[in-house]
């Protein structure tokens, strides 16, 4: 399966998810990428849109590689792949640097992002978590982690594109997993899509100011 772009792939998955329509949910979006697909599955089901702050830990000479995750909380939420770490000989303190470095990008996307706008809350509500797509699922697996902090009453990963491998592995942490298109043989993400141009600041905040509720005064 092709998508178009993630707004294609978004109107798709927003179909998958039809059934969702008449609960009480709540949509997350991994930004950047996630959150034009996320932004098409909260319009369809009527439900407030939020961002989940998570990072991939990249292996400093393979960045796309992930050494693990992490994600924005009190304390922080971190994931690690010890397969990854011990087969490229990561020391530990390269790996938190690497930590580090993306806790202080993840402080500048909330300011950038949310100002002062206040998390929606998700206890006791369906949350429907939204990525374009995955390959390890580190990131997706660190945001259900923090998000299991919350209380939502059931997780739900919702991603166009995986490999049937990391969709097996997540099954062990979410409630439902829905994926257009789960492959036995993955490349990259971006391969899936005829457009998959970087997703900027400016697109993430209005979509944000379209669809996420504002805080009371």
């Amino acid at each position: 399966m092709t998508f178009h772009d993630r707004a294609d792939a978004g109107r798709r998955l927003a179909r998958a998810l039809a059934h969702y329509s008449h609960e009480n949910v709540v949509v997350l979006a991994l930004p950047r990428g996630g959150v034009p697909v996320a932004a098409e599955v909260a319009s369809a089901l009527d439900a407030p849109l939020d961002l989940l702050l998570v990072r991939k830990i990249g292996y400093p000479r393979q960045p796309e590689l992930a050494m693990g995750a992490v994600v924005d909380g009190s304390p922080p939420v971190i994931v690690r792949n010890d397969d990854i770490i011990e087969a490229a000989h990561v020391e530990e303190a390269e790996f938190i640097r690497v930590c580090r470095k993306e806790l202080v990008e993840i402080e500048r996307r909330r300011r950038r992002y949310l100002g002062g706008r206040e998390s929606v809350a998700v206890a006791a509500r369906t949350v429907i978590v939204i990525d374009d797509g995955l390959a390890t699922g580190a990131t997706m697996r660190a945001a259900v982690q923090a998000l299991r902090k919350r209380n939502p009453k059931t997780i739900v990963v919702a991603v166009p594109v995986a490999p049937m491998d990391t969709i097996e592995a997540l099954r062990l942490q979410a409630d439902e997993i829905v994926c257009l298109e789960a492959l036995a043989f993955f490349g990259a993400i971006g391969a899936c899509y005829e457009d998959f141009r970087q997703v900027a600041d400016d697109e993430v905040i209005a979509i944000l100011a379209r669809l996420m509720p504002q805080s009371s005064p």
